[in-house]
């Protein structure tokens, strides 16, 4: 009976320090719980003053050595190319594909028009064959001109034309006129309706002489030949073909070109520049007894001539190149003449064209 009153006590004993023991750690569990983030937030918040202070301390002692540098003056170049931002840009254009129509405006010419819209003046002439009858000199202002757009001819299609037999008349090439976007024919079946206009590139027509020469007869205010000039042999500059006005003025102020007088005298004072009409090559710079004066004349090495007479003075010499443009001297009333101004002469092949037909 007292065995049994012994085990019982003992093992009440046991489970209270079973439960004192549970309650112990079930404490101790929750104190760390609650004190954990507190002690971490204060842990870090000592931490993170002391690297606030220690990067203060650094820049502090960064600055210190800056401050202490010697100062640093840039070396500069003078000798460097400065850009100006360019705010007016032009786009590149595509080609022309298709005709245009110009009306023709007082001071034109065939050769100007046709360097306006860089076409030959043939291709303009056998291009407008209804209106100028390839004579320039029917140019007209009011007139309707068709401008191809590129060299050749822009012909009409005829009823029961092949495009074997046109390109054929015409010197061309199928291939070209086929190939020719602004055409727009099916390589496939290349079918043209009657009256549609078609592009022949690089076509012509039998050569039409337009340019003819006039050769001096009698008294014609020039001298067929100037003593003293220098021979050219092949070298200097070309003309292209294509003339300027010689002078700033662009009319008149004496004799027009006829048969008594195959030149044109265009207004220009004393002094004035006076400029090559075209590129080429003085055959001629000096005095001129029978008449110029000091005068200038050009080769263009293409059959052309230009002659400068009456100047002032002359700041070219024999054997020189004259781009276009340039100043070659400077108008006067030297020689036969009455007044100042620019004798100008356009002469080909020999003989004497007027410059009315060339000018712009």
């Amino acid at each position: 009976m007292d065995k049994q009153k012994t085990r019982k006590k003992s093992k009440n004993w046991q489970i209270w320090v079973s439960w004192i023991v549970t309650i112990f750690f079930v404490v101790l569990l929750v104190s760390v719980l609650f004190w954990q983030p507190i002690l971490a937030q204060e842990m870090a918040d000592r931490n993170g003053g002391d690297e606030l202070v220690a990067a203060a301390q650094e820049f502090e002692e960064t600055t210190v050595k800056i401050d202490k540098m010697p100062a640093f003056k840039a070396e500069q170049d003078e000798s460097f190319i400065s850009r100006v931002p360019e705010t007016n840009t032009i786009m590149p254009t595509k080609p022309r594909t298709d005709p245009v129509i110009y009306e023709v405006e007082p001071g034109d010419a065939v050769f100007s028009i046709a360097k306006k819209y860089n076409i030959t003046p043939e291709t303009l002439l056998w291009s407008n064959y209804d209106v100028l009858q390839d004579d320039p000199h029917s140019l007209r202002v009011g007139q309707q001109l068709v401008i191809p757009p590129t060299d050749g001819i822009l012909y009409e299609w005829q009823e029961g034309n092949n495009l074997q037999d046109v390109a054929g008349e015409f010197r061309a090439s199928v291939d070209d006129i086929l190939a020719w976007s602004g055409n727009r024919l099916d390589y496939t079946d290349p079918q043209v309706d009657p009256g549609t206009y078609v592009m022949i590139p690089g076509g012509e027509r039998e050569f039409q002489q337009w340019v003819i020469p006039t050769y001096a007869v009698g008294r014609s205010g020039t001298n067929a030949t100037l003593p003293g000039g220098c021979t050219v042999e092949g070298g200097g500059l070309w003309g292209s073909g294509f003339f300027i006005w010689p002078a700033d003025n662009h009319y008149l102020s004496g004799n027009d070109f006829w048969s008594g007088h195959l030149a044109i005298d265009i207004a220009a004072g004393t002094g004035a520049p006076i400029y090559a009409s075209d590129a080429g090559v003085v055959v001629f710079a000096g005095w001129d007894s029978n008449g110029y004066g000091n005068v200038v004349m050009i080769d263009h090495q293409n059959g052309y001539h230009t002659l400068y007479a009456h100047l002032s003075s002359f700041n070219v010499s024999c054997g020189s190149n004259a781009y276009q443009g340039m100043v070659i001297g400077y108008a006067g009333s030297t020689g036969n003449s009455t007044g100042p101004h620019l004798h100008f002469e356009i002469r080909y092949l020999g003989g004497f064209i007027n410059p009315w037909t060339v000018l712009p």
